[in-house]
């Protein structure tokens, strides 16, 4: 598809997605909502893709928040229709695909910004990287699902406090608290995520697919995750890539998986 807001790379089984609005710091519009959502939906039906890597253009911002200007004259009926349909379409789009999606952060990750690095699976930044939910300054709170994942990936106390205060985290200090999972330069970060796509690759797209579901019901309130769990175990012995990883393991010999 054409996008004015987007660049897409594919290369060797990863998809490579990169918001291009360096003017406005890559910042979230509605345009941009409507592109992320059709990349990602023919990303996760395109058979020849097993990983996605999401980046911003420039060295300056991952996405540096939401466009306040399309949205400050809201009134309480648009606004929440904003946040179901962004989340609908798109960040919780994201985290339940099936695809591991890993957010290459290359600068600031801000409100709407912080939301997109949060809905994907892995998170990687550069050390000039800088995170936060600046929300509440504008009279407003995280919409796109932050007051939930934030917490639930850092815990309840970190969050409240950053949400609450708007405090900003630096690379290292989102790093210790475990919301990205490594910290290299800005130079170093595409390799980096290269060379985690590549470890992925090396493993079977169905069991990971089943993993990353098994994951995700452990934070939704309307599923038992061990149930889940054990499901999706047993499925996944109804696979071919079952039987190939089986099969290759027992013939000292690497697997060579389907997806299927």
């Amino acid at each position: 598809m054409n996008t004015a807001n987007l660049q897409l790379r594919k290369q060797d089984q990863v998809a490579w997605v990169q918001i291009d609005r360096p003017a406005k710091l890559n910042a979230i519009n509605k345009e941009v909502l409507r592109e992320l959502h059709q990349i990602f939906f023919d990303l996760e039906e395109d058979d020849s893709i097993r990983v996605i890597v999401l980046t911003g253009s420039g060295e300056k911002a991952f996405v540096a928040g939401a466009d306040i200007a399309e949205f400050s004259e809201f009134t309480p009926s648009q606004g929440k229709e904003l946040s179901q349909s962004g989340q609908d379409k798109v960040f919780t789009f994201i985290e339940q695909m099936k695809k591991p999606v890993i957010a290459a952060i290359n600068g600031f990750a801000l409100g709407g910004g912080l939301e997109l690095a949060l809905s994907c699976h892995i998170r990687i930044a550069s050390n000039n990287a800088r995170m936060g939910l600046p929300e509440t300054s504008l009279g407003v709170i995280p919409g796109y699902g932050g007051t939930q994942r934030l917490a639930q990936i850092i815990g309840k106390g970190r969050a409240m406090e950053l949400i609450l205060s708007c405090k900003m985290l630096n690379a290292e200090e989102a790093f210790s608290f475990g919301l990205v999972s490594q910290v290299v330069t800005q130079e170093e970060l595409l390799s980096t995520a290269s060379e985690l796509a590549q470890k992925i690759l090396k493993n079977s797209p169905f069991a990971i697919g089943q993993a990353i579901k098994s994951i995700n019901a452990a934070y939704d309130e309307h599923q038992n995750g061990f149930e889940v769990e054990i499901n999706a175990f047993g499925i996944c012995f109804g696979s071919e890539d079952f039987k190939e990883g089986t099969q290759a393991f027992l013939e000292k010999r690497e697997a060579n998986f389907s997806g299927n």
